[in-house]
């Protein structure tokens, strides 16, 4: 039977923070500072510059064609997140029967060797892959919206200008931050394998296709699914802002 990690309580951080620190039963703090303070660290001088730029100037708008804007963005913003929720439950291949038998194989060995058949990297590649699919859709939608929002009014073109400058000065510090996850991820793999190892039974005489040997996978699959939704929830939420801002000026 595969045990989940223990559930901590008491941290009131994001979804994909609360998330990870569950399943790699990693304690996080929260954090002492208040967001301008903690912005303020994250930023260099070159991105204050651009950013104080973005506040002060005044921008015209441009009419952006005949479909109101709000629609547009709305219609923009479904089609760009069903694809990329499509891609992360779309892609997971099933066990195919020739690595279902390697397991039960390696399960008659002993119960170690049905959990050392199967190797992370497959998995860091694929989690890697989606990030990079988020990552290109995401900066493509948030550009056509901001195109958009500038449409509307000279205010709003100022906030599209505004949020051109936070993404390029965060870019940097978010492409660290989530690369990190496909690395937690393994510390969950290797924990979830280690406990197959030592607790799933050998198989020997059976011929019925257990989910004995691939039940710690398919906890894993799982988890790994939920991770890539939650950091989709966390990449989109830029994305959402310009929405409301794009539903509030809407002509």
């Amino acid at each position: 039977m595969v045990q989940e990690p223990p559930r901590r309580t008491g941290f009131s951080g994001p979804p994909l923070v609360r998330l990870l620190a569950r399943l790699t039963d990693t304690t996080f703090y929260e954090p002492r500072q208040d967001v301008p303070n903690r912005l303020s660290q994250w930023l260099g001088w070159a991105d204050a510059i651009a950013l104080s730029s973005a506040l002060k100037g005044n921008p015209s708008s441009v009419p952006s064609g005949l479909q109101p804007p709000a629609e547009a963005g709305k219609i923009e913003y479904d089609r760009v997140r069903a694809a990329l929720e499509l891609a992360i439950t779309g892609n997971e291949r099933p066990a195919t029967a020739q690595q279902e038998a390697r397991l039960r194989a390696a399960a008659r060995r002993g119960p170690t060797a049905s959990a050392a058949v199967v190797d992370y990297a497959s998995y860091r590649r694929r989690y890697v892959l989606l990030q990079q699919s988020m990552e290109s859709s995401i900066a493509t939608l948030r550009g056509r919206l901001r195109t958009l929002l500038a449409s509307i009014s000279p205010q709003a073109a100022r906030l599209a200008v505004v949020d051109a400058a936070m993404e390029q000065a965060l870019s940097e510090r978010e492409l660290v931050l989530f690369a990190d996850i496909p690395k937690s991820l393994e510390a969950h793999f290797e924990r979830l394998r280690e406990g197959a190892g030592q607790t799933i039974p050998a198989t020997a005489g059976s011929s019925s296709p257990s989910a004995g040997p691939t039940e710690w996978l398919v906890v894993f699959k799982q988890d790994m699914q939920r991770v890539l939704f939650a950091e989709l929830d966390t990449r989109l939420q830029p994305v959402e802002a310009l929405l409301a801002a794009l539903h509030e000026g809407k002509t």
